[in-house]
């Protein structure tokens, strides 16, 4: 199983009803793409502070690194891809992605 986890930096002023619009484009990849096996999403919660200007994340897990691989080739993921950095701080310096084999 592969853990991909994004951290986004969201402009301000981005509504809460786009925000949740761009948040279930990501998550309704998992009825197009095969190999993801889940998908959550949220706000930054922790009182330790430590989210360097990160304020929202998710994470997406997969079958397998080979499942992962596809997702990121996909062209579906890759349209929510132009999306998500409409919304995003800086564009794609505003989002951190890390991905572990648990």
């Amino acid at each position: 199983m592969v853990v991909h986890m994004v951290l986004f930096k969201v402009k301000r002023g981005v509504s809460r009803a786009r925000l949740v619009r761009v948040m279930k484009l990501i998550g309704g990849l998992k009825r197009t793409i095969p190999g993801i096996t889940s998908y959550r999403w949220g706000p930054y919660s922790s009182p330790e502070g430590l989210n360097r200007g990160y304020t929202h994340g998710f994470c997406t897990t997969f079958r397998d690194a080979k499942s992962r691989n596809v997702y990121l080739d996909h062209d579906a993921h890759q349209a929510v891809v132009v999306e998500v950095l409409k919304i995003l701080q800086g564009g794609v310096k505003g989002a951190l992605a890390f991905d572990f084999e648990a």
